[in-house]
């Protein structure tokens, strides 16, 4: 058959009491520096997944079916999701379930040990609503978002002690995905409509997001300015209609700080842009409307980044479903396609701490059972296998 183209920590006793300075030793997955994979795509396999040569496809999950002994039933409409590392050198992946019924989205968690086995699934977060994506912190929390007008952003604890937190001061809005800039203490927010915004969020204290200020963007010849939002509650006006001045982005979905850079795409127009917040310089990383684009790449949603600088990105369009890879040089390419699915999006794209195993979700299933979504592990040598935990 042709296929067409086109990344919690356990023992961390003060998160198990509040979200407020982080939790020392906690630990976050970070992948070691390689190559990410090459080659053309094979033919689907037994799930429907075409990958190159080297990679093999598993269900780790399934909605509404009980994952192992958990009892757990997994989550509806899986999408953006993170690992985290564990301290007996497992890991857990945290997703959101972006139901669109009023108080039935939250996010459930996968826990894997050092050998790969799932040997626990549980709730994060209740009683939200269209959890989209969101984030994990560099003190090792999950930041979940609501992509609905007014949405909020909870901040939960991957292990499920305790009960997701709404962080109001990061503003009420079409929330889509978050990332955390700790050494300023700043959270980059991305906003999922038509004109959107870029907004940034600085804590008053490191570490802590119940309190802060809320900004937008303002973007001048890759120049970009930060200009106070006035009520981040919206109790009257919505937060990206606040501040004409400010920048319109054409629908911002995924959103991912790594080695100091802030990396977002915009669906609507098919970009990919990375923020330098040194400099507070945007610059355009990849345009599917540019006369140079190759067409491999449309309408971005959810991303992870390594530190290779690979950039690992989820389409989001039902005729041609692939997470493909934007290299540090520059090259795109499709590394994954699902076929047969044609009524589903890909989301929740991450690795786990040694970067041999990325995780990745039909967000509404197959064409046979569709509605219901499917998490899948994909193995292979996108990483070396030993890799490195970075203590915050």
């Amino acid at each position: 058959m042709t296929v067409s183209r086109r990344t919690f920590i356990t023992g961390t006793a003060a998160v198990a009491v509040v979200f407020g300075a982080s939790p020392a030793g906690a630990l976050v997955a970070e992948p070691r520096r390689a190559p990410g994979p090459s080659g053309p795509l094979l033919p689907p396999d037994a799930n429907g997944i075409a990958l190159p040569r080297g990679f093999t496809s598993r269900v780790v999950a399934r909605h509404d079916q009980p994952v192992g002994r958990s009892g757990y039933r997994w989550h509806m409409f899986p999408d953006g999701g993170a690992c985290f590392a564990t301290r007996d050198r497992g890991w857990i992946y945290v997703s959101n379930s972006e139901s669109l019924g009023v108080g039935i989205g939250g996010a459930g968690a996968l826990r894997f040990d050092r050998n790969g086995r799932v040997v626990d699934a549980y709730p994060v977060l209740t009683g939200s609503t269209r959890n989209c994506a969101g984030g994990p912190t560099p003190w090792g929390t999950w930041l979940s978002c609501e992509e609905l007008e007014g949405g909020r952003v909870f901040e939960c604890d991957p292990t499920g002690r305790v009960p997701g937190a709404d962080r109001p001061a990061l503003g009420r809005f079409i929330h889509e995905a978050a990332a955390v800039d700790a050494d300023r203490r700043h959270v980059y927010l991305t906003e999922d409509a038509p004109d959107g915004r870029l907004y940034r969020f600085t804590a008053a204290r490191a570490g802590d997001l119940r309190t802060g200020v809320l900004e937008v963007a303002r973007v001048e010849q890759g120049r970009v300015t930060w200009l106070r939002v006035p009520d981040p509650t919206a109790a009257t006006t919505p937060t990206r209609r606040q501040v004409p001045s400010s920048t319109a982005f054409a629908g911002g979905e995924g959103i991912w700080r790594i080695d100091g850079a802030i990396t977002f795409v915009t669906k609507h127009d098919h970009r990919v842009w990375r923020l330098d917040p040194h400099r507070d310089r945007l610059t355009l990383v990849y345009d599917a409307l540019a006369a140079s684009a190759n067409g491999v790449l449309g309408e971005p949603d959810n991303i992870t980044v390594t530190h290779h600088g690979d950039i690992y990105v989820c389409e989001d369009q039902p005729a041609d479903q692939q997470v493909v890879l934007i290299d540090r040089k520059g090259g795109v390419r499709p590394v994954l396609q699902l076929v047969g699915q044609s009524g589903s999006e890909l989301t929740g794209v991450a690795f786990n701490p040694r970067g041999d195993r990325m995780y990745v979700s039909s967000q509404r299933g197959t064409d046979r059972a569709p509605g219901l979504g499917i998490t899948y592990e994909i193995r292979g040598p996108f990483h070396a296998r030993t890799g490195r935990y970075a203590a915050s």
